[in-house]
């Protein structure tokens, strides 16, 4: 080859670098009742696309499940799964029912109890 000016290596020796810091485990803490709250309206935004608007004037006695045409038996599993993922919870087959799917008020209840126990 040519002569010109040595190689220099670029890349750092290789050794025993120190361990990056350890940061525990982040997990969702679910406790706070407005935080289940806003969680929830952010998801009947997401899955199934409502309004943020129409969402965030939703009150414990506005009707979902048969009331709201984006909200069908399709959309029951979106949005059972996306609140799952959410809120850190495992909803079982045995605890949903039309009772607490009927109202806003009434899914709220049920998301508190699995996400605040």
């Amino acid at each position: 080859r040519g002569a010109g000016p040595p190689c220099r290596p670029l890349a750092k020796r290789l050794g025993r670098a120190d361990p990056p810091p350890r940061v525990p485990h982040m997990v969702p803490a679910w406790n706070d009742e407005e935080e289940v709250d806003a969680t929830l309206r952010a998801v009947l935004v997401d899955v199934l696309g409502l309004d943020l608007a129409r969402v965030s004037g939703f009150d414990e006695a506005t009707p979902l499940f048969g009331a709201l045409p984006e909200f069908d038996s399709m959309a029951v599993a979106g949005l059972l799964t996306e609140l799952e993922e959410r809120l850190g919870i495992f909803i079982e087959d045995d605890d949903v029912d039309a009772d607490m799917l009927e109202t806003f008020g009434s899914l709220l209840t049920f998301a508190r109890a699995k996400a605040l126990q």
